[in-house]
């Protein structure tokens, strides 16, 4: 049991290490968006870069999260013997 606790744990550190670089890529991109917000055609550009950068960190963020769940509910089976 303390086999799938270590799993668990380690997953769930992870998962905050995720979201962390999630919100501070996006923090970046504000930054450089806001720093930029005075020039018209720079502040275009990198307007349409947060988007994208936001998707696209966004869709990181959840792929690697639902590799976790799986991996973490593969430790569990594993562990503890459930066929679902």
């Amino acid at each position: 049991m303390s086999n799938y606790r270590d799993i668990q744990t380690a997953v769930r550190v992870e998962k905050l290490r995720i979201w962390l670089a999630w919100a501070c890529g996006n923090f970046i991109l504000l930054m450089i968006a806001r720093a930029t917000a005075d020039i018209d055609v720079v502040s275009t550009i990198t307007l349409w870069l947060l988007i994208v950068g936001f998707l696209a960190l966004t869709v990181a963020l959840f792929r690697m999260t639902g590799a976790l769940n799986r991996k973490a509910l593969a430790a569990r089976r594993e562990v503890l013997g459930d066929d679902l």
